[in-house]
């Protein structure tokens, strides 16, 4: 072997030492020019960048959880300076502090959903720690999800608005004409609204929001669209099929909206009965 490397170095003692030499000038050029040495950095951080770069892409894959997290943490914070201001139009550039307005919006997540029997519910990942009491309102970046109706220390069930017993005051967006979200069992992508009066100006494509009725859901959170119009010959009002803008079969990161001001209106409501 060494004397396979002895003639291998004589045959090319000609080259090897023109490596060597090319090698020795290019250091001292590098070395005594400060140009050529700013070359020599920059090539060898562009590599380094390039390989950090490569690192951080898959790090950030690796973190798309928490990002998304963080992201519907925002997304809840932007909700709740929406819901808290009277021109939407105008949303002020600083950022309120989280006691003031009369909305409250809490983030949270399904774990579980159910979509094919006639009385739906869906568990979030919020409970009583976090702030979610029954009877607050479930929306999604696409519009309404239903109403909590039971909570534990972590936890929370969500009467789906695919739910035979779920009743919403909802109102036609474009003339403020109000009626009763309800569902009828049949298909997941529709709900059905009813005691519309003929009255109403009412088209498919027309867009149905929340009323200004209700207390727990604040006022145009988007509800769905009109899809076909029926008259009810017995009470002579429109039943509408309503397009739901949730795929309510596919539910992630949702957000949990608390009415300050509920209570002490259902308790003046409460009071008021009497006396009508």
């Amino acid at each position: 072997y060494m004397q396979q490397i002895f003639n291998f170095i004589f045959k090319n003692s000609i080259l090897l030492l023109f490596l060597l030499l090319l090698g020795i000038s290019l250091t001292l050029t590098i070395q005594s020019h400060s140009y050529h040495r700013s070359r020599a950095v920059s090539s060898a951080n562009a590599m380094t960048g390039y390989v950090y770069e490569q690192i951080n892409k898959v790090e950030e894959y690796l973190n798309l959880k928490s990002q998304n997290e963080a992201l519907a943490a925002e997304n809840a914070e932007l909700k709740r300076l929406l819901y808290n201001t009277q021109d939407t139009a105008n949303i002020p550039p600083v950022q309120l502090p989280q006691g003031s307005g009369n909305y409250r919006v809490i983030q949270s997540k399904v774990i579980k959903n159910s979509y094919n029997e006639q009385e739906n519910y869906l568990t979030i990942n919020s409970g009583r720690r976090d702030g979610v009491a029954p009877d607050m309102g479930v929306v999604s970046s696409r519009g309404v999800i239903g109403v909590v109706e039971n909570t534990s220390k972590g936890y929370s069930t969500v009467i789906s608005v695919l739910n035979r017993k779920f009743r919403l005051a909802v109102k036609v967006k474009k003339n403020n004409h109000i009626g009763t979200l309800t569902w009828n069992g049949r298909n997941a992508g529709f709900a059905q609204l009813t005691d519309v009066p003929r009255l109403a100006t009412v088209v498919k494509g027309d867009t149905i929001v929340t009323g200004a009725e209700s207390t727990i859901f604040p006022e145009n959170i988007p509800v769905g669209k009109i899809e076909k119009v029926y008259v009810d010959k017995k009470t002579n009002y429109y039943t509408l099929e309503i397009r739901l803008f949730n795929d309510m079969t596919s539910l992630g990161h949702i957000y949990v909206i608390e009415n300050k001001d509920r209570n002490e209106i259902k308790q003046l409501e409460e009071a008021t009965k009497p006396n009508e």
